[in-house]
């Protein structure tokens, strides 16, 4: 029975059917068939008069194309189809008659309806066979080839089709295993990778069952990273994927493994409508966070992408390989290119119109280019005018964001320890040649094997040294033991926690004092040096999480669903690929994890780190970037520190001439220390028997059964506590009775966690340690970066050349690229300049480089305090400050002011902010008074006139006792107006009558986020963390406001100029590193790099391997990279992606 979808049964009208509304038919059964195919389909009034008239003409008999659509009944009902039928019904010579499931699936083939043209397609309980079998019968024309379709069911299929038509894909490998047969299969599994059929496949790699249908996925990580693995899974209700502690591979079934690609946590899906034809968008990688983003109807939320030249050509080979005309597969887009991972057959998009009228535009034209010419119906191929986008222009004096580069420092941390011990076991020595230590005379083991080996080592000389009892292996015994501990700790290994360096010497290490000569050998030595703690706490997630969701307010504000949300702007450009966001990270785990926590921050992610960090984080290791080898310093450094050590042993009050010495700058930061101390060591009497007394308490608690099993923070016992101290009591005095003042910044960084997060406990006396200790550490460790200007400078480009040269190329390329991911620009409209978008470039680091970048930036000539008073301000604000803590920011941003001529120096504007990080224990009362936030941008619009005023941090008492998340809540209750533009940026102010909107005014940009974290309590800003405190964060500070681009540039290309000498000894360095270690990056297949001499050119052949994950079909290397600036300069030998 022919069943009419909806609107009444046509009336035959001049022996032709005339059709009042549009419709169209489910297929009938036999005897009907004929008259079924007269009434199928549906046709629209709307027919132009000339055709009208050539219509009414033609004979009774009039032949109308009918178009069969053969699949399961939940696909031919869907949304998507209906929509697209009913567009494709408009074509006048076409009908469609929909085959119905139970004839689909009990009727023979013979009993099918007829039809000109076949729509059909594979889905879970559809008989492919069956449809076979009626396209052999009828022969009607294929819109889906259906013998290909088998393909499309088995991954390896599709890879090997795939690979036959020269598509990138990622490197795999295939393992079959019998099902009766499990164990017999070719493959080794590793800690940290699988061997498939003898090719090696490191973590992260992916796991895929070779069964399409199959959507369990798996994703493993690295142990480096965390571990575990990430589950893939058809979406249910919101999630799509979850993480699980499980490492081992899975043991039964097929899979194919492919390495993993680094893709900045997007993935791209195109939709083929013929080989001319692909839409394509973006959505949130389900391996991310398994969260899946839905908007207000509940419809996961995608976002429409332009692709590139080379992407267009693959959709049209993937169409035509696989010879499907309507056809989706995915794209990953990293490093550089874009690989196809997987193909899905027939699918349409959902919920665009502009998709929906396109492929029922296409679809008809071909069915009609096929089979008029067949049927003799007069046709001819409409040209239609190109949808020309509409784009809107800006206007006002707006300036608009390009550019945001943040160097953060990471989150709270354990305390860091570490210990030396001088080895020369012949085991050791093996270890050492076994990791290829002698190319470069070090050695670093991070990985859980290499560190097993240490572990196994240090056990086997234990058990030896039981039997034998030398002078010389006496000293020994208690570091043996140490490390036995240590590498015992957690019960496992996880790379994050743990490294053991050996480095060579040739004759020894040198003797300490004259008693030891006599049983010190000669010869050969390793010396072992064993780091531990140092991890980032929940504190410091929290601290890292919190900086990210505060971060996004000085993004443009969101149009559209985010309008009325603080930071939403930064979340909608970042989907619609208009954020071109990397974020790079030191090699330190505490680095990695602060940066993984500030992107699930900034990004709304969920869930665990581990994927987050795997996807988003790239280690920038590979240069001296962030990195810095600490125990190898200049000579410079080795000069202050003898100098600071001198000072700091004289038994008497500071003189003039020491202050003269100490603090040249005359920072008053160090001046105020001075005075605490007076007379320095007196002072390391009163620090020293302090931390005797702590060692002698905490032996007493240990001793008392009630606190003997007292749990600290962060998992810590006691004992371990009782270490950390006594570690410190021996080495900060030497055996000669002076101090070893290199310890002061380890007891602070001690005491200062003790107080914070172990205050429980009840030390008594801690408070003054901590009072004490922190005068001399605010002395010691800005100091050891040199205590001139000249020192301070020559130790700062050691450190931070490199940085500061791919900061000159962040600022460069923003101005030129505009080839990268653009938003598609018919669905831009009310966003400023379409084409365009914000770059991000944020890179973690540790304390050393951002002493030095700050020392760059304050004594490399950038401005002359005495012409310019905003720089003297910001001078007087930075000498003030003491302590650069966990989460410092240094923030530079770029805007553009489109209406001024492209070519003049007004164009370009950059900023510069600061904040000093986290807030300490007892800051509240000496902190150095800023000037708030104050992008320059607003300033154009309204001058206010205390903007020289100094702004007290105390100010915003109506925020303190605000947490965020109460305070997002009640930007939800309240109507949020417009304050008005500032420049790029959207300042929301609050109508509500109770809350101050000062926290969102230009003024002072981050209050209301960043002073809080989630489970802060109203009380002085300081909330609860297990049984911690997580201190808020200091605001940024502007710097300078009105800086040009230029000014910039030409600061940055001399301080890179200028550092000849220490650039020359980097790159000797490098050149070493480079020949010891290939990697680029923390998860990206290993290639080697090109060293040549001195210079590290550092592009490896085809392409290199950093390109950004993110498409970008003109990725310049660092050479000159326009006409215009000429780079050259600066003796850039590195080869970054942007």
């Amino acid at each position: 029975m022919s069943e009419p979808c909806n609107g009444p049964r046509p009336v035959e009208e001049r022996g032709r059917i005339r059709r009042d509304v549009p419709r169209f038919v489910i297929g009938c059964e036999e005897d009907e068939q004929d008259m079924g195919q007269m009434e199928a389909g549906m046709k629209n009034e709307m027919l132009h008069q000339d055709d009208m008239e050539v219509y009414e003409n033609e004979s009774p008999s009039e032949r109308q194309i009918v178009v069969g659509i053969c699949a399961m009944m939940k696909k031919s009902k869907s949304k998507p189809m209906t929509q697209i039928l009913e567009r494709l019904c408009k074509f006048d010579y076409i009908d469609v008659v929909i085959f119905p499931e139970e004839v689909i699936l009990e009727e023979p083939v013979e009993k099918w309806p007829l039809c000109d043209c076949l729509i059909s397609f594979h889905s879970k309980g559809f008989p492919l066979d069956k449809a076979v079998e009626y396209a052999k019968l009828r022969n009607p024309m294929l819109i889906n080839d259906l013998n290909m379709q088998y393909f499309i069911q088995d991954r390896r299929e599709v890879y090997r089709i795939l690979q036959e038509e020269g598509i990138d894909l990622p490197r795999y490998g295939v393992l079959n295993r019998d099902p009766d047969d499990p164990e017999e299969c070719n493959l080794v599994e590793g800690e940290d990778h699988v061997e498939v059929n003898g090719e090696v496949f490191p973590k992260p790699f992916v796991e895929k069952p070779v069964c399409a249908e199959d959507h369990n996925v798996y994703i493993y990580y690295p142990t480096s990273a965390g571990g575990g693995s990430q589950r893939l899974f058809r979406k249910i209700g919101s999630r799509s994927s979850v993480y699980s502690p499980e490492s081992n591979v899975r043991k039964t079934g097929s899979y194919i493994y492919e390495e993993f690609m680094p893709t900045d946590g997007t993935d791209v899906k195109v939709y083929t409508v013929g080989p001319d034809y692909a839409h394509a968008e973006a959505r949130k990688s389900p391996a991310l966070d398994g969260k899946v983003e839905r908007d207000s109807e509940g419809k996961e939320i995608r976002y429409p992408v332009m692709l590139t030249a080379m992407e267009k050509l693959v959709a049209r080979k993937v169409c035509l390989a696989f010879k499907q005309t309507v056809c989706g597969f995915d794209l990953l887009r990293a490093n550089g290119h874009s690989y196809v991972c997987d193909v899905n057959g027939f699918s349409f998009v959902k919920n665009s119109m502009k998709y929906y009228d396109d492929c029922a535009k296409v679809l008809g034209n071909m069915v009609m280019r096929e089979l008029a010419p067949q049927l003799h119906i007069p046709w001819s191929i409409p040209m239609e005018a190109e949808d020309i986008p509409i784009v809107p222009t800006t206007s006002g004096t707006m300036m608009e964001l390009r550019c945001v580069i943040a160097i953060i420092r990471h989150g709270d941390r354990t305390p860091k320890q570490k210990m030396k011990m001088e080895v020369r076991h012949p085991l050791f020595f093996e270890l050492f040649k076994k990791y290829g230590g002698y190319k470069t005379g070090k050695l670093k083991l991070k990985k859980p094997k290499q560190l097993q080996e240490v572990l196994d080592i240090a056990r086997l000389l234990l058990v030896e040294l039981g039997q034998h009892n030398d002078c010389e292996i006496e000293e020994k015994k208690s570091k043996l033991e140490q490390l036995k501990t240590v590498l015992e700790m957690y019960g496992h290994f996880s790379g994050i926690n743990r490294k053991v360096q050996l480095t060579y010497l040739r004759n020894g290490q040198p003797k300490a004092s004259s008693e030891e000569e006599d049983c010190k050998k000669d010869g050969p030595s390793l010396l072992l040096v064993l780091k531990w703690g140092g991890e980032l706490t929940p504190a410091g997630r929290v601290q890292a999480e919190e900086l990210g969701r505060a971060f996004r307010c000085m993004y443009p504000g969101g149009q559209g669903d985010f309008a009325g949300f603080p930071g939403c702007g930064l979340l909608r450009l970042h989907s619609t690929y208009r954020h071109d966001l990397k974020i790079y990270a030191s090699d330190e785990g505490r680095v990695q994890m602060t940066a993984a926590a500030f992107a699930k921050g900034l990004l709304a992610l969920e869930g665990e780190l581990t994927p987050i960090l795997v996807q988003m984080v790239k280690s920038a290791n590979m240069n001296g970037l962030l990195d810095s080898d600490s125990d190898s310093l200049t000579d410079c450094q080795q000069k202050v520190k003898a100098r600071l050590h001198e000072i700091m042993q004289k038994d008497q009050d500071f003189t003039q001439d020491d202050f003269q010495k100490l603090a040249p700058t005359g920072s008053p930061s160090l001046v105020n220390s001075m005075k605490v101390i007076e007379n320095p060591v007196k002072t390391c009497d009163k620090v020293y028997a302090l931390i005797q007394s702590l060692t002698s308490q905490i032996r007493k608690r240990l001793e008392d059964p009630k606190s003997a099993d007292l749990q600290l923070y962060h998992s810590e016992t006691l004992e371990l506590m009782l270490q950390r101290w006594s570690k410190l009591e021996r080495d900060f005095r030497m055996k000669n009775g002076r101090y070893d003042i290199s310890k002061i910044p380890d007891i602070y960084d001690c005491i200062k966690y003790d107080s914070q997060h172990n205050a429980s406990v009840g030390l008594e006396d801690t408070l003054e340690l901590f009072r004490l200790s922190r005068a001399l550490a605010d002395i010691v460790i800005p100091q050891e970066y040199g205590i001139n200007k000249a020192e301070k400078l020559d130790i700062a480009q050691a450190y931070c050349v490199p940085l500061m040269k791919k900061i000159y190329l962040d600022l460069q390329r923003t101005h030129e690229d505009e080839a990268v991911n653009k938003l598609h620009p018919l669905y831009s409209r009310g966003v400023m300049s379409p084409g365009r978008h914000v770059r991000t470039r944020l890179y973690f680091t540790s304390e050393s480089h951002v002493h030095s970048l700050l020392s760059m930036f304050r004594y490399g000539g950038l401005l002359d305090e005495v012409k310019d008073q905003q720089w003297k301000q910001a001078m007087d604000y930075l000498s003030a400050v003491t302590e650069l803590n966990y989460m410092t920011q240094i923030v530079i941003m770029l805007y553009e002011d489109n209406n001024k001529d492209p070519s003049s120096e007004e164009r370009f504007h950059v900023e510069l902010h600061f904040s000093p990080g986290v807030k300490g224990c007892e800051d509240e009362e000496n902190v150095p008074m800023g000037f708030g936030f104050r992008p320059a941008s607003s300033e154009n619009e309204d001058k206010k006139p205390n903007q020289g005023s100094l702004e007290d941090l105390s100010q915003d008492q109506t925020d303190d006792a605000l947490p965020v998340t109460e305070l997002i809540n009640l930007q939800r209750r309240s109507p949020m107006i417009r304050n008005r533009k500032t420049g790029s940026m959207e300042v929301l102010s609050e109508t509500s009558p109770n809350h101050s909107s000062k926290g969102c005014t230009s003024h002072r940009l981050f209050q209301s986020c960043s002073r809080q974290s989630p489970e802060i309590k109203p009380a002085g800003g300081l909330g609860f963390e297990g049984c911690s405190m997580v201190p808020s964060i200091y605001p940024l500070e502007t710097l300078h406001n009105s800086l040009s681009l230029k000014q910039v540039e030409e600061f940055l290309s001399k301080v890179c100029e200028s550092s000849g000498e220490a650039q020359a000894k980097a790159m000797k360095a490098l050149s070493g590193l480079f020949d010891s270690q290939s990697q680029t990056s923390l998860y990206s297949p290993q290639q080697p790099l090109s060293s040549s001499g001195s210079e590290a050119s550092l592009r490896p052949p085809g392409q290199p391997l950093w390109l950004g994950s993110i498409p970008s079909s003109a990725v310049s290397s660092a050479g000159p990279s326009s006409p215009t600036t000429d780079s050259s300069g600066l003796g850039l030998n590195f080869s970054f992606s942007e």
